[in-house]
């Protein structure tokens, strides 16, 4: 058993900051990517920001030097420091971990359940 669980979201006015963390634990024994997603009603899921156990990270154009994502791989969570928050920043936003539970096991995708991040004055 995996679980992926996030928290921290809520409600923030524009500009404002936000930090959203997420945990993985359970049968783990390493995780590759970690990473944020988002969604909001009526459109798919879009990524936000993905680390890998290395540090390598990826961050889409939308937030790129206002969100920044870190990384814990001893603690295996990841956090999402949002800065200069916009009202179209406001989503759910989903944790994802890529992991292996054994050596021998394959790579699967374990997601959280999300967080409501919502950007309004």
């Amino acid at each position: 058993q995996v679980h992926v669980v996030e928290s921290g979201g809520g409600l923030v006015q524009p500009g404002g900051s936000l930090r959203v963390s997420c945990s993985a634990s359970g049968s783990i024994f390493i995780i590759n990517a970690m990473g944020w997603y988002r969604q909001v009603p009526g459109k798919q899921r879009e990524l936000v920001a993905t680390i890998t156990i290395g540090g390598t990270t990826n961050i889409a154009d939308s937030v790129k030097g206002r969100f920044t994502i870190s990384r814990d791989n001893a603690k295996n969570t990841v956090d999402l420091q949002m800065n200069s928050l916009k009202p179209e920043d406001t989503a759910v936003y989903y944790c994802k971990a890529d992991l292996r539970s054994t050596p021998y096991s394959p790579w699967r995708e374990y997601w959280g359940q999300g967080t409501q991040v919502t950007v309004s004055s």
